[in-house]
């Protein structure tokens, strides 16, 4: 009977760490894989963004060999195997999707989420037994702008959010003109306080409308990086030196490369 590719790939990762298998695989452990593996899910996501699917399944390969690594050192150390993740899992989707899977009914999407962190809550109790708090499974090294979205996500699935998105474009404005207030002093410390406060807001602005903050900058940087490369290359075609270039003369050619870009969009 054929072995089906995860089971091959399994069967490579055996051969890794086997007693005359490779040093270095030998020697991990699942917190040495820890940084690798986030790594590769940033080089995945990057990949997924890009719109190159040959990327993709790269990577995607690359994040689930280190999946089935770290699964199958729990259970050489006798903790869990694959296959007990994998039902955990399973169990967990169907009980938090009763709309789905059983007889529930939500009114709205809202609902459903709401229903969906009251489930969570559930399933995971303090040593007391009681429900740990809403935050309690929010991961610490969640990137900043990718933590206030979510933080915001789950402060509104138990309704303590702003009631209408007119009232958080409100709050952007104050935490605006609280930034400018702290910018014409030379308190640093102020300064990254309200800084901070403007961007949560505008996360949480984000969000209500339907985009992820980390997404949209990741997006940003993107197009910068990418009109800055243009410049750079029409410069060379001019015969300039771009460091030597005016202000002036850089913003002609930003305009140029990104005029460029938004015809080849369009």
């Amino acid at each position: 009977m054929q072995k089906t590719a995860l089971e091959e790939l399994m069967a490579v990762i055996d051969r890794l760490i086997a007693p005359d298998g490779c040093p270095w695989d030998r020697e991990q452990t699942p917190q040495t894989l820890t940084e690798y593996l986030i790594e590769e899910c940033h080089e995945l996501v990057s990949a997924i963004r890009s719109g190159n699917t040959a990327d993709v399944c790269e990577e995607l390969g690359d994040v689930a060999f280190l999946l089935l690594f770290v699964a199958r050192l729990y259970e050489k150390q006798g903790q869990f195997c694959l296959d007990d993740a994998l039902n955990a899992n399973r169990d967990k989707m169907i009980r938090r999707h009763p709309h789905v899977f059983a007889d529930a009914t939500f009114d709205s999407r809202d609902a459903q989420l709401k229903a969906w962190e009251r489930i969570k809550r559930t399933e995971h109790k303090d040593d007391e037994g009681h429900p740990k708090g809403l935050f309690d499974s929010l991961p610490d090294s969640l990137p900043p702008l990718t933590k206030a979205y979510r933080i915001n996500s789950k402060a509104a699935r138990v309704g303590f959010t702003w009631q209408e998105d007119e009232e958080v474009e409100q709050q952007v404005e104050a935490e605006w003109l609280e930034w400018l207030d702290a910018s014409a002093d030379d308190n640093k410390a102020a300064q990254q306080h309200e800084l901070g406060d403007l961007l949560f807001s505008i996360a949480e602005l984000g969000r209500r409308k339907g985009i992820k903050a980390a997404e949209a900058l990741d997006m940003a940087n993107r197009r910068f990086l990418r009109r800055f490369a243009r410049m750079e290359a029409l410069a060379r075609e001019q015969q300039q030196d771009f460091s030597a270039l005016t202000l002036d003369e850089k913003d002609t050619l930003w305009n140029v490369a990104k005029d460029e870009e938004e015809k080849a969009g369009s």
